[in-house]
């Protein structure tokens, strides 16, 4: 009973010495370029992201594999794969740096300050707005570290459902997922052909003839198209797309080439407009009225920075887009 209590007692003892010796050894910086290469999986990309040169990243590897006496990558012919032990490493260091997050928020509401990371997503369509709207953000809270990925509705869609991001900034939310979405800015769509285009000689155009003018869309799935094909449906006008090309700014410079017409977002063409190249069509039943909404999933835990985001865009960003469009 003696030997057993003893050998218990020396393994208890031994336990938290193996582990303040692992925190002596550990860095948060080696943790960081653990994350990054397990990320990109490539030494040299996580470099690249880090500012770091290849022999740095892998000296920092090879000190942190030293200190957990584990190997965390290996490679196979030329390729990179993280071990059973990084895979587990990378699981614990996500949770370090949330943690750190929350702790950085937490510091900064204790001095009345609103900090943090904030990831933002955007439809492509709202990529117009989005920086305008991001530089009075950032005047108000500077501490916060923003980041915006622009994707097509589909990947908005893929992302959002995965919790892959902070706040989607997105129009059509749909209405069978449970997702909470604020609704915050007009997302105008207006029909709009070349200065010289044959439509301006008449004063009034049937949305049939508008449609019927070689009709330029987005590809299937995307909002603007998706809007349009509702808003036909519902006045019982047939769709008959002449082209389809993959973004709102491609289909913008087919319009001005002389390629057909268009239903676009008032705010995507505002310098065209202004500048003579594109005129809006007068067409019955258009212009579309839709919003842009800021969606996440409704369990989604709220941090301060995303509150001040939903805060701000709630009670801004309607004066500062009558601003932005003037007359037009």
């Amino acid at each position: 009973m003696y030997n057993l209590y003893l050998i218990h007692n020396q393994f208890m003892t031994a336990m938290p010495l193996s582990i303040q010796n692992i925190i002596s050894r550990l860095t948060f910086r080696q943790l960081q370029v653990f994350h990054a290469v397990f990320k990109l999986q490539s030494y040299t990309k996580a470099g690249d992201l880090l500012g770091l040169t290849q022999p740095a990243v892998s000296s920092q590897i090879r000190q942190l594999e030293q200190a957990l006496g584990q190997p965390l990558f290996e490679y196979v012919g030329r390729r990179l794969f993280c071990t059973s032990a990084g895979k587990r490493l990378a699981q614990s260091v996500d949770s370090i740096f949330s943690e750190l997050k929350l702790l950085q928020s937490d510091f900064a509401a204790l001095k009345g300050q609103v900090a943090g990371e904030l990831k933002l997503l955007a439809v492509s369509t709202a990529q117009y707005v989005v920086p305008h709207l991001l530089r009075e953000f950032r005047d108000l809270y500077p501490q916060i570290a923003l980041s915006v990925t622009v994707v097509n509705r589909a990947t908005a869609l893929q992302r959002l459902a995965s919790n892959s991001d902070d706040l989607v900034i997105m129009g059509m939310v749909p209405n069978d997922k449970p997702f909470t979405a604020l609704p915050f800015l007009d997302n105008e769509l207006v029909p709009v052909a070349p200065a010289e285009h044959a439509l301006f000689a008449y004063k009034k155009v049937t949305a049939t003839d508008f449609l019927n003018s070689q009709l330029l869309v987005r590809e299937p799935g995307s909002g603007s198209r998706l809007a349009l094909e509702k808003h036909c449906q519902q006045h019982r006008l047939k769709v008959a797309p002449a082209m389809e090309l993959g973004s709102n700014e491609a289909i913008k410079h087919a319009v001005i080439a002389g390629l057909g017409v268009a239903v676009l977002p008032k705010l995507s063409v505002l310098l065209e407009l202004e500048l003579g190249k594109l005129k809006i069509v007068n067409v019955d039943t258009f212009p579309l009225n839709h919003n842009w909404s800021v969606v996440y999933p409704q369990t989604k835990y709220l941090t301060p920075a995303m509150q001040a985001f939903l805060f701000f865009v709630e009670h801004n960003a309607q004066s500062f887009i009558q601003k932005l469009t003037g007359n037009l």
